[in-house]
């Protein structure tokens, strides 16, 4: 509930601030599990695709977030979870796991920090691990044109990914980098 009053109250300063065009809105599912992923330049990027996009997103945030209690709280009530960076968090995994089986969309930005050159990163392999035990289509996002007042924001929705060919295959460092890569890749790819 308390997303949705969030969202009623911050899409018209969204709006006013940034003026957002968003692109490709079709691709998104309407229902069911799905993985929204985007690249990661701003803390406000969280914000902007849970306005813009349609359906509830469950974003996986940094463990340090929730540290100050008041933050945590309203983060968890908004859907986030926390993640350890720079480990195998099991427990978020699981988490993102879960939140995908019950249907619900997972949102993430597989870079594992802000890019200050907006320039994308390598993808961590939690991304391509979640895809591939999930089985949920994979949506790629690109935010671009900074977030400068009163100057217009693009979000750029991909087309769904599958990764139908490789559910059969046992996880690997090798199978996780090429779903990495593909993940990468549709990101890059969007104008």
């Amino acid at each position: 509930m308390l997303y949705f009053i969030a969202r009623v109250i911050l899409i018209p300063f969204i709006y006013l601030l940034f003026w957002p065009k968003v692109k490709g809105k079709e691709n998104l599912p309407l229902e069911g599990s799905a993985i929204i992923y985007a690249n990661h330049t701003s803390v406000l990027d969280p914000i902007l695709l849970g306005c813009l996009l349609p359906r509830k997103i469950y974003f996986m945030a940094k463990q340090e977030l929730f540290k100050f209690p008041p933050a945590g709280t309203v983060l968890k009530l908004l859907g986030a979870f926390p993640v350890k960076r720079g480990t195998a968090d099991i427990t978020a995994i699981k988490t993102a796991l879960r939140t995908l089986r019950e249907g619900n969309v997972f949102g993430i930005f597989p870079e594992g920090t802000r890019s200050k050159s907006g320039n994308l990163q390598n993808f961590t392999h939690g991304i391509a691990a979640i895809a591939h035990k999930s089985r949920a289509v994979a949506v790629p996002v690109k935010i671009s044109g900074g977030y400068k007042l009163f100057h217009s924001i693009q979000v750029t929705i991909g087309k769904p990914l599958d990764f139908k060919q490789y559910y059969g295959k046992k996880s690997s460092s090798e199978l996780l980098d090429r779903i990495s890569e593909e993940m990468s890749e549709a990101v890059k790819s969007l104008a």
